[in-house]
């Protein structure tokens, strides 16, 4: 399925609306963290594809989704299912780690 890219002006539709469980990947551009996070999240794509969709957003381009729920820094990845935010995850971790936060919650 691949990484998707959302927006302030689709987040609501993509996220909020989706019967899906999604996973949001909060970057930016300059920060190394994120750049090195998104070839995990593209595996993650890969190999979870079917149970958690996974979308990026660019916190410069999109400020108004990450300042409403308080974001502080990136990488942030934010879990929803119904709508509802289930759980946070701050910085960069190892794929396992990421793939066994995922598994708890889908």
């Amino acid at each position: 399925m691949g990484l998707q890219s959302v927006t302030d002006k689709d987040f609501n539709k993509e996220v909020i609306e989706s019967e899906d469980t999604v996973l949001v990947d909060f970057w930016a551009e300059w920060c190394g963290p994120c750049k090195a996070l998104l070839p995990v999240m593209e595996e993650i794509a890969g190999e979870l594809g079917e149970r958690v969709k996974i979308v990026k957003m660019n916190i410069e381009e999109s400020p108004e989704v990450p300042t409403k729920y308080g974001l502080r820094g990136v990488p942030t990845l934010m879990l929803f299912k119904g709508g509802k935010l289930l759980d946070t995850r701050i910085g960069g971790a190892p794929k396992s780690q990421l793939v066994a936060w995922l598994e708890n919650h889908v």
